[in-house]
């Protein structure tokens, strides 16, 4: 079964964004890149990938899952940011066609379950704050790239709410000398 993967960059004090959705803080080069970029290509947007000759096999990610701000973070220059996936924004915005992206406004944990069921490769959640709390119960696993500074404010990881704690159990952690940690982890069923 196909699982859904919370993959996103966040702050030390646990922000996705900074308080003006600015995300162009977090490091982009570095000894990090080579090897997060090898092991999630797909999660490249897919004009970057080809002119940076990464290759994007489908193998990791085959749907990505997208809120309305963040979707709207590479627009009007990127329409369709994730070609090569099958890329579901969740909006109520009007949003111009654009080639494998379609919008819905559905429920976001019935499209997942669905999702779920089909063949394929992994779903990547890859934001924001809104959807992931949304999606919080379905999460099989989590996979942060921590980066060595602070916001102060800004969008954090999930919004918050009063919910229950959700254990997840520790998979891996890989430290760079840029100070990223790659770090995963898998929900205790």
């Amino acid at each position: 079964m196909r699982e859904l993967v919370y993959y996103v960059a966040v702050s030390l004090d646990g922000c996705i964004a900074g308080p003006q959705d600015q995300f162009d803080a977090f490091l982009v080069e570095g000894d990090h890149m080579e090897g997060i970029n090898e092991e999630f290509g797909d999660a490249i947007p897919t004009d970057i990938a080809a002119h940076l000759g990464i290759p994007q096999s489908g193998e990791r990610f085959g749907t990505v899952l997208m809120g309305a701000t963040t979707h709207a973070m590479g627009l009007p220059a990127m329409p369709s940011p994730y070609r090569h996936l099958e890329q579901i924004v969740f909006t109520h915005r009007e949003l111009p066609p654009a080639e494998n992206l379609r919008t819905t406004t559905e429920d976001p944990v019935a499209v997942v379950r669905a999702l779920k069921e089909q063949p394929g490769a992994d779903i990547w959640l890859c934001g924001g704050a809104q959807l992931a709390t949304q999606l919080r119960g379905e999460i099989d696993r989590l996979v942060l790239k921590r980066q060595p500074l602070l916001f102060g404010a800004g969008v954090p990881l999930f919004a918050p709410g009063d919910y229950e704690p959700e254990p997840f159990a520790h998979v891996r952690t890989r430290t760079f000398d840029s100070g990223v940690s790659l770090t995963e982890y898998v929900r205790e069923r």
